[in-house]
């Protein structure tokens, strides 16, 4: 009895748009990982070129020059992050928890991207009062965004009389924390890995715990 012939059925092959915005994107992952341990000044749109397999003319149509490329890896890096935690912001929890749930959120985003804490660290220390940071227009909805959770949760205009919950020093102490834990401990301390489950862990927790007190609330279980 003769066997059954079996059609495998074929992939169909990626159209001329589908190919294009498959070399954008490693077009933009390369030059992510290239600008986060170069820096700005020192990368090339070759280096970028020789990761992808392309020629560095190639790139052209996609950034014009390396200064377009270095926004949009900015760009997409902080909007990816605020698509992440607006919604855990403005989800229907009490607000320590969707406080908590954010951090926890943006610790697990530093850990799948560390070229993120090394990027935002360059771009600080490359900045000066003729040349400020690229990020800052780009960090503002972001900030924005907490600000306005903060300030919801807060009863009456508490934060104009001076209450203890300030938005700013929530973000900048919580993402100092972080950044530095990501970027420089690493450099900082031999053979430490921010990735290490036990390191991570328990980096989590401290962190969780400073939210809990800059939020005012003692009990981890109260709010």
């Amino acid at each position: 009895m003769a066997e059954a012939s079996v059609t495998i059925p074929q992939r169909p092959k990626p159209t001329h748009s589908q190919r294009g915005e498959q070399t954008r994107r490693a077009i933009l992952d390369a030059a992510e990982d290239v600008f986060a341990h170069l820096g700005f000044a020192a990368a090339r749109l070759e280096d970028v070129a020789e990761r992808v397999g392309i020629r560095r003319a190639s790139i052209v149509p996609y950034y014009r020059d390396k200064n377009e490329l270095y926004e949009a890896v900015l760009g997409d890096l902080l909007g990816d992050l605020l698509a992440r935690i607006e919604p855990i912001l403005r989800g229907p929890h009490p607000l320590v928890q969707r406080a908590e749930d954010a951090v926890s959120s943006w610790i697990d985003f530093l850990n799948e991207r560390p070229t993120m804490a090394r990027l935002l660290l360059r771009e600080v220390a490359d900045a000066a009062p003729d040349r400020p940071a690229r990020l800052v227009p780009l960090t503002r909805p972001i900030v924005e965004t907490i600000e306005e959770i903060l300030r919801e949760g807060l009863p009456g205009d508490a934060l104009a009389e001076g209450s203890a919950i300030d938005p700013a020093h929530v973000a900048s102490t919580v993402a100092g924390a972080t950044i530095f834990f990501a970027a420089a401990m690493p450099v900082l301390v031999s053979e430490f890995n921010p990735r290490d489950p036990q390191h991570l862990a328990a980096h989590r927790r401290e962190v969780l715990g400073i939210t809990r007190r800059l939020l005012g609330v003692s009990d981890p279980g109260s709010g």
